[in-house]
């Protein structure tokens, strides 16, 4: 099984994507306050971002500009890490996208009516709940999450497996001439 790039691209791709739609949602109500459409999309587009421009705006100043220069930056870095010859680059691409895209819906979802709450403790007795909303937009970019990580997996190992051989083979032929 060949690698193929696009597909290892392709959610990183998706969550930088929810990103700058996110960001365009929010500069065109700057720009139409007044319009229901602009306010429903951009209220649909906030729980995946919003603690993360939320940081990025404390860090950066607020800038649309520079919003747009760390998604065009990161959408950059993540296609040149799929189609890098390192297999860790995609394998890396991909698992910080999932991570991310849990990392802001569990952090969103304290804005929002939570489906599930879990109780913890820790070793020292302090108690603290995760609430996380399982709504079917969450679902589904969570299982394409799943499946990106499945994927690369997939093709890391076999990669791997590949190297392997290639080097047991290696060692075979210079057994055999020695």
């Amino acid at each position: 099984m060949m690698r193929k790039p696009i597909l290892l691209f392709a959610f990183p791709a998706l969550m930088l994507l929810l990103l700058a739609a996110e960001r365009m949602a929010a500069l065109l109500l700057g720009f139409y306050p007044a319009s229901p459409a602009v306010w429903h999309a951009w209220l649909e587009l906030r729980p995946f971002s919003t603690m993360f421009w939320q940081q990025a705006h404390v860090y950066l100043g607020g800038s649309m500009a520079i919003d747009a220069a760390i998604i065009v930056f990161a959408t950059g870095a993540c296609w040149m890490a799929s189609r890098s010859k390192w297999s860790g680059g995609f394998f890396l691409a991909n698992h910080a996208a999932i991570i991310f895209a849990g990392f802001m819906m569990a952090l969103s979802s304290h804005a929002e009516t939570a489906s599930t709450i879990a109780a913890f403790v820790t070793p020292h007795g302090l108690q603290f709940s995760v609430m996380v909303d399982f709504s079917l937009q969450n679902c589904l970019l969570l299982s394409l999450g799943l499946a990106a990580c499945t994927y690369c997996h997939v093709v890391f190992l076999r990669e791997a497996r590949q190297r392997v051989e290639t080097r047991a083979l290696r060692i075979l032929a210079l057994q055999r001439d020695l």
